[in-house]
């Protein structure tokens, strides 16, 4: 099997990233221990990412425990919310996140989505925690085109290093517009609920069937191969998440895949990304 590499480019960050990285959201509503276990094997396994926010309960609690004495080892991200993302409230807010994550620095700090505090004083605030040495980059979640358009002109091309929005077999209006923006300006795109929520194609459904004939091609998971569609272009992030440490190795498995092109044309014709929505679609 072909391999390629586990990490690229962060964007302009100037940090190599795991392909596959680790979702957190809802990681700390199960069993405490196999969470933990799960972000070990997961780092272990070469996922490096971690992502969470300070929106998901005690995710960053549980973090903290993962990755004791192997800060250096991830690449760690967290999010401010909107409500918070005042100027002092964004300063705030991320030292709250790095006391829950027992760090001194974040990798990437993104505010979740748009909210009514002026993108001005967002940006500042995430300006300063870069001088501050608190976060080393910054950027978004959930931005449409005209969010993002906006945020480059106040911020300056090369300062957002990533957007994170919906992606996965089944939602693929971000090709349209949003990763040909983030392409243009080497901007990364992490692509969250990659499996969709709760609704991954059945086995016995049209969807499911192609992904079954691909993956046995490959020796691999549909779940694999649905990853490995997600990441075939340089600039897309996926961020499964994983319950159990089992969970964990078959998402990193995924990282070793290349698929070829009569798969990604079957998968495109199986899962076709549909017209462009009024909308850029989000959890």
């Amino acid at each position: 099997m072909p391999m390629v590499s586990s990490t690229r480019p962060f964007g302009l960050t100037g940090h190599a990233v795991s392909v596959i990285g680790q979702g957190t959201w809802y990681i700390d509503s199960g069993d405490r221990k196999a969470a933990v276990e799960s972000l070990r094997r997961g780092l272990d396994l070469g996922m490096t990412h971690i992502d969470t926010a300070e929106m998901y309960g005690d995710a960053e609690l549980v973090i903290a425990e993962a990755i004791a004495r192997r800060r250096d080892d991830c690449f760690l991200v967290s999010k401010v919310l909107p409500s918070n993302a005042s100027r002092r409230g964004t300063v705030t807010a991320c030292e709250r996140s790095l006391a829950r994550l027992k760090t001194d620095r974040l990798d990437c700090y993104l505010l979740h989505w748009r909210g009514n505090h002026p993108l001005e004083d967002t940006v500042a605030a995430l300006e300063q925690l870069v001088a501050a040495g608190k976060i080393r980059s910054w950027g978004v979640s959930n931005f449409d085109v005209e969010d993002l358009d906006e945020l480059l002109a106040i911020a300056g091309p090369g300062r957002i290093a990533c957007n994170q929005v919906l992606y996965h077999l089944n939602e693929r209006a971000i090709e349209h517009a949003v990763i040909p923006w983030c392409e243009r300006e080497s901007v990364a795109v992490v692509a969250y609920s990659p499996f969709g929520h709760n609704d991954f194609p059945p086995p016995r459904s049209a969807g499911g069937k192609v992904l079954a004939q691909i993956a046995a091609r490959h020796q691999a998971t549909p779940r694999q191969i649905a990853l490995a569609f997600l990441a075939r272009r340089p600039s897309v992030f996926p961020i499964p998440k994983a319950a159990s440490a089992a969970h964990a190795a078959d998402n990193a498995a995924a990282l070793r895949l290349v698929l070829g092109a009569d798969d990604i044309a079957a998968l495109d014709a199986a899962f076709p990304r549909g017209p462009k929505p009024h909308h850029l679609p989000m959890l």
